[in-house]
């Protein structure tokens, strides 16, 4: 006879019979609800120890880890995702023997067979349907956490969808397209509607997002329109389909942003929020016309991930010693630098995000606010209501702030009110659209700001470029010539002890031979020596020669770094640094 769930857990790991009491009590109060549910709610045990007391009551194995290769078994066009995630259970393929001793479990030593795992092994019935209704003859149930089951789970259905190229292959051989209005379910892999073009849109999205892209870009052409994905900063192809598709692929896309499907002729903006899995998605979707229809980008940010810390920029031990002086100044200008899509933002979100204490304030203006960071009060920009970033400046201002981020110093109204503030005991923090960090004091002459000013409020001029690194499964190390090295400006000193790696490709990586970003910064600290030269002269090229001369790294010195540590390539650094 099985041992009753509270004996076990008080037997075996230890929990008190008045912990056992309350949680039965609150059951009984409640009305609803299983004692192990209780327990875990009120932290009294974990989900893990929970299964393990299950398990011995059940004789049923726990495995904490699923198998994901579902390659031998399609249930995703049998069973409903919605009814998987409502029960908890999923059914694999593994080749993992579960040994309960008897012949069968030896058997299965040599062969795949199906596992259905559970959170739940009193949820008979639910079982029972599914098993019927796979048709399944032998299996083995087993015990799991919800995480593993319900990734399980939404890994499943992704892979199980149709590619792209059937989609589109479909809708060709139906030679027609659905518009539908709807409103868009909370997961794109619950979405089960069979309209084709929903579907497209929906895989489209969700292959991005699978392949880590920041953009999306449907492109309309005379004869024909192109999709593609920004992935590390580079675009890539990701479907062709028929001209005739387009006008419905874009309508559907501007329904889930809730943007004017009948309005073709005007620039649009609008945006929505997806969920692919265990993943938060915010899209902003951005229109313009052209000659041969509306062109669309999508731009995909991931909110499930953390901020980045300032140790994760990639910066070297003596710039983020350098920088970690700068940002806790107590006054002044730190400028960021950089062409869109640069990192800049992420950046000054990593700064703002190390000097974030309870006891300084620290208010954002921004255009859009793209991360939300608690203990800060973040400011949207909205044109339509006059709120500028000059306008919201002036109004920080008068909040008490001690530390201001204003997204981006775009006239002379705000350039100058931020100089104001920094004087005034604030520090500011702010992006510039500049090459590099010397071309940043021209380009605040040029807008308006007297250099008397600069050289008295701007500390720093931090200049950034994105670079991609190497996948570490696939790169390949190899000994490039002389020429080649001497053109990147590497000398033979430099060398000894360093290992070059070349870019291959992989499943890992999208056979593009790189993984992931990292950022080489060329920071300008202005020094006495430099303040003095701001003041006779704006010219760029002065200023950047005495900044090399106070032993500024530049930007293709950082990346020669990178290259000489093996984490990215030569290419690579000249294709963001060559002018």
């Amino acid at each position: 006879m099985h041992k009753k769930l509270a004996e076990i857990l008080i037997d075996t790991f230890g929990v008190s019979e008045n912990d056992i009491n309350e949680a039965q009590r609150v059951n009984n109060a409640s009305g609803s609800g299983r004692l192990g549910e209780t327990l875990v709610a009120q932290n009294i045990v974990t989900e893990t120890r929970l299964l393990k007391a299950l398990s011995l009551q059940y004789d049923i194995p726990l495995w904490l880890e699923l198998p994901l290769d579902n390659s031998g078994i399609d249930f995703t066009q049998q069973i409903p995702i919605q009814f998987l995630k409502k029960y908890i259970m999923v059914p694999l393929i593994s080749d993992r023997p579960v040994d309960d001793g008897s012949q069968e479990s030896v058997e299965n030593r040599q062969h795949p067979y199906t596992v259905v795992a559970v959170n739940d092994p009193a949820c008979i019935h639910p079982l029972d349907d599914l098993i019927r209704i796979m048709k399944l003859k032998t299996f083995k149930i087993v015990l799991s956490t919800k995480q593993a089951i319900l990734s399980a789970i939404n890994i499943s259905y992704d892979l199980g969808r149709d590619s792209a190229e059937q989609l589109v292959q479909d809708m060709e051989e139906n030679g027609s397209s659905i518009i539908s209005e709807i409103e868009e379910t909370a997961d794109l892999l619950d979405d089960t509607s069979d309209a084709p073009i929903i579907k497209l849109a929906n895989h489209i999205i969700s292959q991005s997002v699978k392949a880590r892209a920041s953009d999306i870009h449907i492109e309309p052409y005379q004869d024909s329109f192109k999709v593609r994905y920004r992935v590390d900063g580079i675009l890539y192809d990701l479907l062709s389909p028929p001209k005739w598709i387009q006008p419905a692929l874009i309508s559907r896309i501007k329904v889930m942003a809730k943007m004017n499907i009948a309005e073709k002729r005007l620039p649009q903006d609008g945006r929505f929020d997806v969920k692919i899995g265990d993943q938060d998605i915010d899209v902003r979707v951005s229109t313009v016309p052209t000659s041969f229809g509306e062109r669309v980008v999508l731009r995909l940010l991931n909110k499930t991930g953390s901020i980045i810390t300032l140790t994760d920029l990639g910066l070297a031990a003596d710039r983020l010693d350098l920088l970690e002086d700068l940002v806790r100044s107590p006054n002044g200008i730190i400028l960021m630098t950089g062409p869109t899509g640069s990192g800049k933002t992420t950046t000054l979100y990593a700064i703002l995000s190390s000097i974030n204490t309870p006891s300084i304030n620290i208010i954002t203006i921004e255009d859009p606010v793209e991360y939300q960071i608690k203990g800060i009060s973040q400011i949207q920009i909205n044109t339509k209501i006059d709120l500028t970033f000059a306008r919201g400046l002036r109004s920080i201002v008068r909040q008490d702030p001690d530390v201001i981020l204003v997204g981006e110093v775009r006239d002379q109204e705000t350039a100058e009110i931020a100089v104001q503030s920094a004087l005034t005991g604030h520090l500011v923090f702010s992006t510039l659209h500049t090459n590099d960090s010397a071309t940043a004091i021209t380009r605040l002459v040029d807008i308006g700001v007297e250099p008397f000013l600069i050289s008295s409020a701007v500390l720093a001029v931090v200049a950034q470029r994105l670079i991609r690194v190497l996948c570490t499964d696939c790169k390949l190390p190899y000994t490039p010539d002389d020429t080649t090295l001497t053109s990147f400006g590497i000398i033979p000193d430099q060398i000894q002890g360093a290992v070059f790696y070349k870019a291959n490709g992989c499943e890992n990586c999208f056979q593009t031979g790189y993984r992931g970003r990292n950022g080489i910064f060329e920071i300008m600290s202005l020094s006495s020596g430099l303040k003095s030269l701001i003041l006779q002269t704006f010219d760029s090229n002065r200023i950047k020669q005495e900044a090399l001369n106070q032993n500024m790294i530049t930007l293709r010195q950082d990346g020669t770094r990178k290259v000489l540590n093996g984490s990215t390539t030569m290419e690579e650094v000249l294709r963001v640094t060559q002018k």
